[in-house]
C-alpha cells in the first residue's frame, strides 16, 4: 500500500497581517458583515497598512480571507469618555495612531457569515492580545457593538441591557463574544456609530488588561520632547579643493555640535561648490563630474555624524544612477547609518541645464528624534508631499532648498510655513547664500533659512521658532517640541489633521513608492 498523501486533506487557516493586495478582498468582507452600515473605503485601508501594518490582521482559510480586524495605538486618557469612533479613528484613517501610547484600540473586527463557529473571531483578539503584549501596551480598549439591543430597546435602557447580557440571561453576539475573551465593561457611549442602527448607536466601552504589563515609567505623560535644529546658512564661495570644502562643512557640523543640537541642517545643492575647482563649462558635463564625488561626499558627512553626535541633513547632491542624474538628499544619522530621498520633482531649470531626473519614491525616517521627512526645495510646494509624509508619522519635514533671488525664496518659505499649518507639523528650511562667479547656472543664491512652526496657542509667535538675517553666513538654532505637537493634534484651537473632510476628497498614489 503506497503513503496516504495526507497534504490532500490540509485545510490550512492563517493568521496574518493583512496587505495591500487584501484590500478589495476585506472591503467586500465589509459589506457582507455589515449590510446597511458604511463599509470600509480602499483608501481606509490603504491609511491603515501604511501607519500602523502590525496592527491591522486577517484570518485565511483555505486561500480566502474569511475575518479580519483593524487597530491602532492611542494614549487613552486623552480622548473624551463619550468620544465617538469617527474621533477615536480620525474618521477611519487611524492618522491620530500614537506609536507612544499606552493602549490599542480595536476599531473593528469582521468575520464572514459563512464561516462563524470557527472561532475566527477568537483568532483574531489572540492576535491582538499577543500583539500587546509584545508592545508592552497598558491594555486593549474596543467600543463595542450590541446590535441585539433594538430587540429590547423598548423594555429597557442600554445599561439595563448590557447588565442582563453580563448576567446571561440575554444573548448578544458581540457583547456575549467579547466578555469570553476577557474584556469587561467600562461605560456605555452614546452616538458611537449613527449609522448602527441595530445597536441604537450605542456601544459598549470595554478593557482587556495586559496582565505582563512593565510601565515604563511612574508619568503617564512626558512634560516635553525637545529637538533642537541647527539651519546652516552655507555661504558659496570659490574653493581650491575637496579639502577646503571638507573644512568649511566642518566648521559648520562642529558649530552645530557645541549648540547641543540634534539635527544640522545643510542647503540644497551646496555640493555645487565644487565645480568652482572642476573647470567644466558645460553644465550638463560638470554635474556628471561632480557625481564622481559621491562617495568622499558619503565618507565625509557619515564620519562627521558620528565624530560629532549630530544627525546631519546633508543638503542634497547630484548622484549617477543607472546613467540618469537625480538631486538626492542624505540622512547621515549620528550612529552611522544613511538613507536618502530624491528630488521628485525637477525644476525647468534643473531640466534644461543639468537635465535631472526625477524621483517616484516618498520616505519618512526613523531617527532617534521620532520620524522626519525631507522634500528638497521645489517639493515642498506640492501639498499633498507633506500630507503624505505626515500621515506615515512625519512631525519635522526638512527642506533643503537653493533660490537665485527673493521670489524663488519666498515660494520655499511660505509653502514650508502653510504646509507646518496644514498638517500641524514642523518645518525647517535651509539655503545657500553668496556665489560662485565661476560656475554656470549656480551663480547668485538668496535665502534666508528658518524653523517654523504650527500657527496656534503654546507655539512660537508668529509660527517662526526662529530664522537667520537674510544672505549672510550664518546658522539659526532653535529647539522644537514634538510633546507638544502630538498633545496639539488633539486640542488645540484648530485640528486640521482630525478635521478634515476626507470624504470631500482623497490623495490617490500612483506610479509612486512609498516607504
Amino acid at each position: 500500500m503506497s503513503e496516504t498523501d495526507i497534504s490532500k486533506y490540509e485545510k490550512k487557516i492563517i493568521v496574518r497581517n493583512i496587505r495591500m493586495e487584501d484590500i478589495a478582498d476585506i472591503m467586500k468582507l465589509s459589506s457582507r458583515c455589515f449590510p446597511g452600515m458604511e463599509g470600509w473605503k480602499r483608501e481606509q485601508l490603504e491609511s491603515h497598512i501604511r501607519i500602523f501594518p502590525e496592527g491591522q490582521f486577517c484570518v485565511e482559510y483555505e486561500d480566502k480571507i474569511v475575518g479580519s480586524c483593524s487597530s491602532l495605538m492611542v494614549e487613552f486618557d486623552e480622548y473624551n469618555d463619550q468620544h465617538t469612533w469617527n474621533v477615536i479613528t480620525d474618521n477611519g484613517y487611524i492618522t491620530n495612531h500614537d506609536p507612544n501610547g499606552s493602549n490599542l484600540y480595536g476599531i473593528e473586527v469582521m468575520v464572514d457569515p459563512e464561516y462563524r463557529r470557527m472561532k475566527i473571531g477568537h483568532r483574531l483578539y489572540e492576535a491582538r492580545k499577543e500583539l500587546t503584549r509584545q508592545l508592552n501596551l497598558q491594555s486593549i480598549i474596543i467600543g463595542g457593538r450590541i446590535p441585539n439591543y433594538h430587540k429590547y430597546k423598548k423594555e429597557m435602557t442600554p445599561r439595563e441591557y448590557v447588565a442582563a447580557v453580563e448576567k446571561h440571561s440575554i444573548y448578544d453576539p458581540v457583547l456575549s463574544f467579547q466578555l469570553l475573551e476577557g474584556f469587561t465593561t467600562k461605560r456605555i457611549n452614546t452616538s458611537y456609530l449613527p449609522d448602527d442602527k441595530a445597536s441604537d448607536s450605542f456601544a459598549t466601552l470595554m478593557e482587556w488588561n495586559n496582565i505582563d504589563y512593565l510601565p515604563k515609567s511612574r508619568r503617564v505623560y512626558r512634560a516635553s520632547f525637545p529637538v533642537r535644529i541647527c539651519a546652516i546658512q552655507y555661504m558659496m564661495k570659490k574653493i581650491e579643493s575637496f579639502n577646503d570644502f571638507t573644512r568649511q562643512i566642518e566648521y559648520y557640523v562642529d558649530v552645530a555640535a557645541d549648540f547641543g543640537s540634534d539635527f544640522a541642517v545643510f542647503p540644497e545643492l551646496f555640493t555645487t561648490q565644487l565645480m568652482s575647482f572642476l573647470e567644466e563649462k558645460r553644465p550638463d558635463q560638470a554635474v556628471r563630474r561632480l557625481a564622481t564625488y559621491t562617495e568622499k561626499y558619503i565618507e565625509l558627512f557619515t564620519e562627521l555624524a558620528v565624530r560629532y553626535n549630530v544627525n546631519i541633513v546633508g543638503g542634497s547632491h547630484f548622484v549617477e544612477e543607472n546613467e540618469n542624474i537625480y538631486n538626492v538628499a542624505y540622512l547621515f544619522r549620528r550612529d552611522g547609518t544613511i538613507e536618502k530621498q530624491s528630488k521628485l520633482h525637477a525644476t525647468p531649470n534643473e531640466r534644461k541645464w543639468w537635465g535631472i531626473a526625477e524621483g517616484n519614491e516618498i520616505r519618512v525616517f526613523d531617527t532617534d528624534c521620532g520620524k522626519i521627512a525631507i522634500q528638497i526645495s521645489y517639493d515642498i510646494e506640492f501639498p499633498e508631499l507633506a500630507r503624505i509624509a505626515v500621515d506615515q508619522g512625519a512631525n519635522i519635514i526638512f527642506v533643503p532648498f537653493c533660490t537665485e533671488d527673493r521670489q524663488g525664496y519666498l515660494r520655499v518659505r511660505y509653502c514650508a510655513q502653510a504646509r507646518a499649518i496644514e498638517n500641524q507639523v514642523y518645518t525647517c528650511i535651509a539655503g545657500t547664500v553668496g556665489n560662485l562667479t565661476h560656475v554656470e547656472n549656480v551663480d547668485i543664491q538668496y535665502a534666508q533659512s528658518g524653523i517654523f512652526s504650527p500657527s496656534d496657542i503654546g507655539f512660537a509667535k508668529d509660527g517662526i521658532v526662529g530664522e537667520c538675517d537674510a544672505n549672510i553666513d550664518t546658522v539659526v538654532v532653535g529647539d522644537v517640541d514634538i510633546e507638544k505637537l502630538r498633545r496639539s493634534r488633539n486640542a488645540e484651537s484648530v485640528r486640521q489633521l482630525r478635521d478634515r473632510r476626507r470624504e470631500l476628497s482623497r490623495i490617490e498614489y500612483r506610479n509612486l513608492k512609498l516607504e
